[in-house]
Formats: C-alpha cells, structure tokens, sequence
C-alpha cells in the first residue's frame, strides 16, 4: 500500500500491534518472526512492517551472506497477504495490541515510515544483535523514551546465546550440529535479559512485563492463526548421531584391519584430513574473514585444523615426510585440548562430535604407530 507523499495522520481508532509468528522445519524459519502491523479502518489502511526482509537477487547473494554483509531491509505491505504466508507455511501468528495514546501511534508510524525510507530502509542484519526481533523493542525505546519500561523479573533463569538458539533446535539434527560447528566461544556467555529478545518468542513474552506511562504496554493478546503442527518423521538412519556413529565403526574396523595385516587404507586417510581441513578452514574463514559477530573464536577448528589439508596429500604416498608423527602427536594434542575446553566451558560443542573426535583420535594413533613401525624396520 502506498502512502503518497505524505504520511497520513492516524485517528483515535487506529491500533499498533506486535506480530509473533511460530516456527516451521526449515532452518529460517526454526527461530521465528516477528513484525509490526498498523491498522485505521477510518483511513483504509491495514500494513505490516517487517524488519526481516532480503533479496536472494541481490548479487553476490551467496559470498554477502557468508561474509555477513548482506542487506536486510524493512518492507511494508499488506496485511492480508503477511497472513497469507504463514497460512500456506502453517505457522501461527499471536496478535498483541499496544496501548498507546493516538500521539503516540502517529510518532510511532512516523518512526516506521522514516525507516522505510529508501535511504534508511537497509541495514547490516546480526542474527544475535540486530535482527527482525531486536528491531522491535529498540523501536519502542526510541519512540517512547523514558515512558517506557521493561520488567525483567518473570526470567526466572537466563541462558547463554547458544542455550537460546538450542530451545528451537533437536539436538540429533544436522541444523544444530551445523550451527554449534559454525559459531564460537562468544555465543557461550549468558545473554542480558535485553539480548533474549533477539528471539521473537522472547519479545512476546516480553511485552505483557513492559509498562508505558505506568500503564500494560499490551491492552489485548489474540491468535490471529492457529495451526495444527504438522507431525514430521524424522528418519533416525539419516540422523547425525546415527551416520556419525557409523562411521565410527567403520573407521575403527577399517583400522583393525590395517593394523592386522599391516597395510594403511591411504584413501580413508585422505578423506578423513582432507574433510576436516576444509572444515577447519571454513570455520577459521567464519571466524576472521568475516563480519559475522558470533563466530569469532571458534574452537572447532582445534579438532578439525586447517593444515590438515596439506598432510592429505602427503598421505597419499607411501612414506610419510619426517615431520609428520610430531604433526600427528600434535593434531592429539589438539584434540585433547578440545575436550578441555569443552569441560572447562570456555565453548560448548555439540554433543555430537563426539564420535569424529574419537574416530579421529583412533586414526591418528594408528598413523602414529605406522611411522614408528616404518623407522625400525
């Protein structure tokens, strides 16, 4: 809907909400959404503002979002076609209506439609820090000032970042192991009670523990969608802990075999030092060659390690360079000082790497053990 060339003036019987809307499977859309919708049934207008809005046509798309400088923008449109959308990805959308002063509707949409200017409209989207969520309560920060006030007390425990992100994530999925992998240390730290609200079920509720002018920021609460979740069946035999653990038994039985008849399956050892050195590399990448705030000092890459790469190809021969045992009694160190900075909480990993760790700390004694044997004989 267009506004025109100026914005119109919102009567006594227009209403400014919150929307919530649930989560699905898809990894978007795990966390859920949030949005404003402002409404004037004298004025004919029924909008949504929405925070969380990209381009995939953006060029570059792919490389901006990895760096973390792809655009986020607001968008203003329909409500009935925001509604629209969640019924066709049968999501539930809640309702909360601000109680506000028509003043204070028309500062509010004033604040919204500068936003939606052209030149304002972009900006620099941090999943943790500066997202569809976080954009809501720093909206009502700044439109009603010190009329407003936030009730923290109904949080009787808070989580770290990474416990937050884990309350809409199985832990036997390869979206959480793919997450713990990418993000670092600095997701580990409890959260403020302000920094929950990245999440949108946080900002709902939220919302009925905030205050305006003394008052309930929220005068009703409603479901505008309810669905009925669908029943996913989730295969346990494409489970990661199930692959996982699979191939932990192969590589421990693949390595029996060689020890037993004194031979070195060279492509399982390529595989294995050429997959985590990329691992390594992309998770080093993440960490310093990007403006993604929550992967910075990632100890991942202690058991994945990058140079990994480089020793895959020497692998492939059949004697190994010298400085390889004191490189391979290394990448066990390595592995060892993951653990203990798993145990000591300075990171969190997924449980779920447990069966690489130990796969990989199998594989690389026995290559320990074939150098030496290769030096005495």
């Amino acid at each position: 809907m267009q506004f025109g060339y100026s914005q119109p003036k919102l009567s006594s019987k227009s209403t400014i909400s919150i929307l919530t809307v649930g989560t699905a499977d898809e990894l978007y859309a795990k966390f859920g959404h949030s949005a404003i919708r402002v409404k004037d049934p004298n004025l004919g207008i029924d909008v949504v503002y929405n925070y969380g809005h990209f381009d995939f046509n953006t060029p570059n798309f792919y490389y901006k979002f990895t760096c973390g400088k792809l655009l986020y923008e607001l968008s203003r449109g329909s409500f009935s076609r925001f509604m629209y959308s969640y019924e066709v990805e049968n999501r539930w959308v809640k309702e909360q209506k601000l109680n506000l002063t028509t003043e204070e509707k028309n500062s509010f949409l004033a604040f919204l439609e500068n936003n939606y200017k052209p030149d304002n409209r972009y900006y620099k989207y941090d999943f943790l820090f500066d997202n569809c969520s976080t954009r809501i309560p720093e909206a009502l920060k700044t439109v009603l000032g010190d009329k407003l006030t936030f009730d923290y007390s109904h949080l009787t425990k808070k989580y770290t970042f990474r416990e937050l992100l884990h309350q809409n994530l199985e832990v036997n999925s390869w979206s959480n192991f793919g997450i713990d992998l990418a993000l670092g240390s600095i997701i580990d730290r409890e959260a403020t009670p302000w920094e929950h609200l990245f999440l949108p079920i946080y900002v709902y509720k939220q919302l009925p523990h905030t205050k305006v002018n003394g008052k309930d920021i929220i005068t009703s609460d409603k479901t505008l969608l309810d669905v009925t979740p669908k029943k996913t069946q989730n295969n346990f035999f494409l489970s990661p802990i199930y692959i996982l653990s699979l191939f932990l038994i192969v590589v421990a039985y693949i390595t029996y075999k060689d020890y037993k008849n004194h031979t070195r399956s060279k492509w399982l050892d390529f595989i294995l030092l050429f997959v985590t050195g990329i691992a390594g590399l992309l998770i080093v990448f993440l960490w310093l060659g990007t403006d993604h705030k929550a992967t910075a000092n990632n100890f991942n890459f202690l058991w994945t390690f990058p140079l990994n790469i480089v020793l895959a190809f020497f692998i492939l021969k059949d004697n190994l360079p010298k400085w390889a045992t004191t490189y391979l009694y290394a990448l066990i160190g390595f592995l060892v000082l993951a653990m203990l900075i798993w145990i000591f909480k300075v990171q969190d990993f997924s449980i779920l790497i447990l069966p690489i760790v130990i796969l990989l700390a199998i594989r690389y004694s026995f290559l320990i053990y074939k150098q030496r044997s290769a030096r005495v004989h």
